[in-house]
């Protein structure tokens, strides 16, 4: 969901939001058997009935429990289905509601959070004031549909069914990259009603002046690195990566492979269960942090910090104000950003041109999420709300900051002020990364 800041958030559209999230769910899940619902495709994953239950339990401790008081459905599940609790590696082992016992449990939940919603008053308590409780629920839902759909991507046996895709054509580029002049800007928000506590609050950040490249790194350019030898010269990496690199013994992004080993490789790259020529002109996806950060290294450059990146995203310099979009105010649609898999994967560098940002950007909402060389952290002034088991327990070095949402995210998750972190060895999610450098 997309707010209108000029307008009071009514009962109808919270509803329709968490409508829409609920439908996402079921039809990501439905072309799957009970056995492949029930299974863990990776280690690093959940079962997918796990995240389902999941989903309905979050929304009844917030929207029902903390809303009226009742008790829970079951007491178990604040055990089975609390993140914190149990590692993914140990979700199988637990007395997971079934597909169809998952499917009834969210259905009930549900239904209970629409009689509750009908009889509260959207203001005065802070988690009620603009619908804030429901617009986190909501994005936590989408939020998890990114996380199945990472899932997914791990899944062997027959494709897994997608939409029909329009190709679309790689856009013009002026330059490959723009120059962000220095001076100050305001970094965060204090405007968004459904922000979380680490997008808060707005502060004024100078910056010196700063190039940032104009699209993501492509397939294309980060196989050039590959084939130069990159992952073999520890040269271009840090201490800790080239550890890494040594001990997961990588060579290239995850899900690609090369048809020979020559430094000249036709490269292939697997999607949803189907292998695939690897397209060179689209982002680069499933790269850690310390690979984004070796191959910045390697072409003479950096990762941009996330004040950087925001300040490309957001800021309209000529009027000296920030947007809340790349592209101004106006709500993402499919012209503009490549969000809530419309297509199942990036679209190729230079797209959907009227999504561009004032700086000249292109694709920073969408796409990939991008990593930032900066560690995760609270803003100066931030208050931990509603739980601190949101933001403020992840803060610290072991965190590295990703902005802009990828293909997977759903608009109502996804702003030039959203922050998502990770540890730099993270490849399942749908990242890759744009080079800056001192101006």
């Amino acid at each position: 969901m997309n707010i209108d800041l000029t307008t009071t958030i009514g009962k109808e559209r919270v509803a329709a939001e968490l409508h829409e999230a609920r439908a996402r769910s079921l039809a990501l899940l439905a072309p799957l058997s009970d056995a492949e619902l029930r299974a863990q495709h990776s280690p690093l994953m959940s079962p997918l009935c796990w995240d389902l239950a999941h989903i309905g339990h979050y929304e009844e401790l917030w929207l029902i429990r903390r809303l009226t008081g009742a008790p829970p459905t079951n007491e178990l599940y604040d055990d089975i289905y609390d993140a914190f609790r149990h590692p993914r590696g140990e979700r199988p082992s637990l007395p997971l509601l079934g597909p169809d016992d998952a499917r009834a449990f969210v259905a009930s939940v549900r239904e209970r959070t629409l009689d509750v919603l009908d009889r509260v008053q959207l203001d005065g308590d802070p988690l009620l004031r603009d619908a804030f409780v429901y617009g986190m629920v909501v994005q936590h839902e989408h939020q998890h549909d990114e996380t199945m759909l990472a899932t997914l991507q791990f899944r062997e046996g027959e494709p897994y069914p997608r939409p029909d895709e329009t190709a679309r054509a790689a856009g013009a580029v002026a330059a490959p990259e723009v120059l962000v002049e220095g001076g100050p800007f305001v970094m965060g928000t204090d405007r968004e009603p459904w922000a979380y506590d680490n997008e808060r609050p707005a502060f004024e950040l100078e910056l010196p002046p700063f190039r940032i490249d104009t699209t993501p790194v492509t397939n294309g350019a980060y196989a050039r690195f590959v084939e130069a030898g990159g992952y073999d010269d520890p040269c271009w990496w840090t201490d800790a990566g080239w550890a890494w690199r040594q001990k997961a013994a990588l060579e290239h992004p995850q899900f690609w492979r090369a048809a020979s080993r020559s430094r000249s490789r036709e490269w292939r790259r697997l999607r949803f269960g189907a292998w695939e020529p690897l397209p060179e002109l689209e982002p680069v996806q499933h790269v850690c942090w310390y690979e984004a950060d070796a191959y910045a290294r390697w072409a003479g450059r950096r990762l941009p910090t996330e004040a950087e990146w925001e300040k490309a995203a957001s800021w309209d310099a000529a009027r000296g104000r920030k947007l809340r979009y790349p592209w101004g105010d106006d709500d993402p649609d499919a012209d503009v950003a490549n969000l809530g898999q419309q297509r199942f994967g990036p679209d190729p560098a230079g797209s959907r041109p009227r999504g561009v940002s004032p700086a000249g950007c292109h694709q920073m909402v969408g796409d990939v999420w991008e990593w930032t060389a900066t560690d995760f952290h609270g803003y100066p002034g931030f208050t931990s709300f509603p739980y601190r088991e949101y933001s403020e327990v992840f803060f610290g070095p072991e965190y590295k900051v990703l902005r802009g949402g990828s293909w997977a995210t759903h608009r109502s998750a996804v702003r030039t002020t959203f922050r998502n972190w990770d540890y730099p060895i993270r490849r399942q999610i749908f990242a890759g990364f744009r080079c800056a450098r001192d101006a």
